[in-house]
């Protein structure tokens, strides 16, 4: 299980992931799945992988050893695209090429081809984008009336972006707004865990401002997760109780 949110506001992007792969009393995995690829004044670029690890890491590899382009003769990779959105064609290409290869014995194995990412940068010249990328190669952009794409165990996490996110949003509020809602989900779910991965992008900056690990323990982190519980503890006891007997007499 996982959980990776991309946020998209004026001021520029966030995207976070968690990197727990495995969840058990003596089972327990840690894969870095937000990964990002950078060429100072060209291209910021990052994807975060949800599902299948096996099925993540190919498609991974074969966007940075590249994938033939049938009209050139040259290998399209994550670092010679054009565009946001020629990426996020690319990687869905990756995708349909794993299947090829391995999408019929999974099936035989009763195994499903389970792999969705998020896709998020900015390429010198264009515009700062986020997409969602399915395991059918097809994908979803993100807009500024829906400025966040999530992926994995994102039911936890979701109610609070959709009471409080907003594309004015600076990129610090995005941030913890981000960070609070993976809190959310590693607090109801034990398939998400630490440490996260965080990457921060300054719209046409073209480069990551912030390109972060917060392991368990760090202060900022516990008392985030500290105030907001205290928050919402707050919360519940000042709204009025409801006018409703409830004593059956």
């Amino acid at each position: 299980m996982t959980y990776c949110v991309g946020i998209l506001v004026r001021q520029g992007l966030v995207m976070i992931a968690d990197t727990r792969t495995n969840a058990g009393l003596d089972n327990i995995a840690t894969f870095r799945k937000l990964n990002v690829f950078e060429r100072p004044d060209d291209r910021i670029v990052t994807i975060a992988t949800a599902g299948n690890l096996a099925i993540s890491q190919s498609v991974i590899s074969l966007l940075t050893e590249g994938l033939e382009n049938q009209e050139t003769g040259e290998a399209d990779t994550i670092w010679n695209q054009t565009s946001m959105f020629r990426c996020a064609q690319l990687v869905g290409r990756a995708i349909r090429e794993v299947w090829r290869l391995d999408g019929q014995m999974m099936e035989q194995k009763n195994l499903g081809f389970d792999v969705t990412m998020l896709l998020g940068g900015q390429i010198k010249g264009g515009r700062l984008r986020l997409f969602m990328i399915y395991a059918a190669g097809n994908f979803i952009e993100a807009t500024a009336d829906t400025p966040y794409l999530q992926i994995g165990e994102h039911k936890y996490g979701k109610p609070i972006l959709d009471r409080a996110v907003n594309f004015e949003y600076d990129l610090q509020d995005a941030l913890k707004l981000g960070l609070i809602s993976m809190d959310s989900t590693m607090r109801s779910n034990l398939g998400v865990g630490m440490p996260i991965d965080l990457a921060v992008i300054e719209r046409d900056a073209i480069h990551a401002q912030l390109n972060h690990r917060i392991e368990a323990g760090e202060p900022y982190f516990h008392d985030l997760r500290e105030r907001w519980s205290a928050a919402l503890r707050k919360a519940h006891q000042d709204i009025p109780r409801p006018p409703y007997d409830v004593t059956g007499r």
